[in-house]
């Protein structure tokens, strides 16, 4: 029976089963299989540019951290009243935050170009609010090194009339100082993981949900263990507290990263970036450890403090440097692409296959 005028037209088919012909033996051959997709591009260049970073990145990035850190420590020694600590971190936080821009001028190649991205405001550009962010910060660190050594140096004192008037400043620079240095600090420790994140690079760009809180737990262990290392343990009770926080906070953030990204996270587990990951898990596990067992001590408190400083800057070499290794490989940027074709098709967004978006 025909149900459509077009079956007349259809040839005789094959019989099933029986002796097969030559062309049959051909396809039956089990290593005739599909060869493995390879990707590549192009004349055999990257799909994105590798960033042109050196060491001097990485180093603004861990510099920066350890200067937000130190920055909310103060303040929060400040607010408590442990001068020693207020003093170590106020002088730590101007001390990092002043070679966190020397690195980066160094990466910029002149002062001037520096100079010039406070020429405008841009909100929609992570570099330039990032820019305003750390200039502010570093305003706010130099008022409170100013006001430390102003009272160490006995200035503002005097019962004149002008060391009286310089006393007043001071009171009010102290505290303001303070309150500046910790409303800047969370967003100068994590607008280098925005700014990474808002690149191609496949690794950073597909890392935006977590690598925040990775830079921030990494910053606030850092400066954690450099007022460790700095002051005597009588003073750092809470330091110690924020550092196995900032620790556990990292460890976590960075794993969650690597599981969620899959087969994009390779660059972490692999060549040098994997060894400076696992060096970096370690020695941040070891730094917190040696924090809440030790940590009372002065020995085991310095030791433990520079673990995690060596945590600190080995996370933020690997990231960098997986990032990079990422975008030289063509696979990454590929498999990035598709995801998120197939993540947009999913919600019903898009029915096209543009890749770029």
């Amino acid at each position: 029976m025909t149900l459509s005028p077009f079956d007349s037209d259809r040839g005789p088919e094959l019989p099933r089963g029986g002796r097969r012909g030559k062309k049959d033996r051909r396809r039956a051959d089990p290593n005739a299989t599909v060869p493995e997709a390879r990707f590549s591009s192009y004349y055999g260049h990257q799909i994105v540019k590798p960033a042109p970073w050196g060491h001097e990145i990485p180093a603004y990035f861990f510099l920066g951290g350890v200067a937000a850190g130190s920055g909310l420590i103060g303040a929060l020694a400040h607010g408590k009243g442990l001068g020693t600590l207020r003093r170590n971190s106020r002088y730590s936080a101007l001390g990092a935050v002043a070679l966190s821009g020397a690195t980066l001028i160094a990466d910029l190649g002149r002062p001037e170009r520096f100079v010039n991205m406070l020429r405008t405001v841009k909100l929609t550009s992570p570099m330039s609010v990032g820019t305003w962010i750390f200039s502010a910060f570093s305003a706010s660190s130099g008022l409170a090194v100013a006001a430390e050594a102003a009272s160490a140096l006995g200035i503002g004192s005097g019962r004149s009339g002008a060391g009286r008037a310089v006393g007043k400043a001071l009171a009010v620079a102290g505290p303001l100082a303070s309150i500046g240095s910790a409303a800047f600090s969370a967003p100068l420790a994590s607008y280098t993981a925005v700014l990474a994140s808002d690149t191609a690079t496949p690794l950073w760009h597909e890392s935006y949900r977590e690598l925040p809180f990775v830079f921030t737990g990494s910053a606030l262990a850092a400066s954690s263990g450099l007022a460790m290392l700095t002051t005597p343990a009588a003073q750092t009770a809470e330091v110690r507290r924020l550092a196995v926080l900032g620790a556990a906070a990292d460890t976590a953030a960075f794993h969650l990263m690597k599981h969620r990204l899959g087969q994009l996270a390779e660059p972490l587990e692999r060549g040098r970036p994997g060894t400076l990951a696992k060096a970096a898990t370690a020695l941040t596990a070891a730094g917190a450890a040696g924090t809440a067992l030790f940590g009372r001590s002065r020995l085991g408190s310095a030791l433990s403090g520079l673990a995690l400083m060596a945590g600190s800057a080995a996370t933020r070499f690997a990231v960098v440097e997986a990032g990079i290794e990422s975008a030289k490989d063509p696979k990454y940027t590929v498999i990035s692409q598709k995801a998120r074709l197939a993540a947009r098709r999913a919600s019903g967004r898009v029915t096209d296959s543009i890749v770029t978006a």
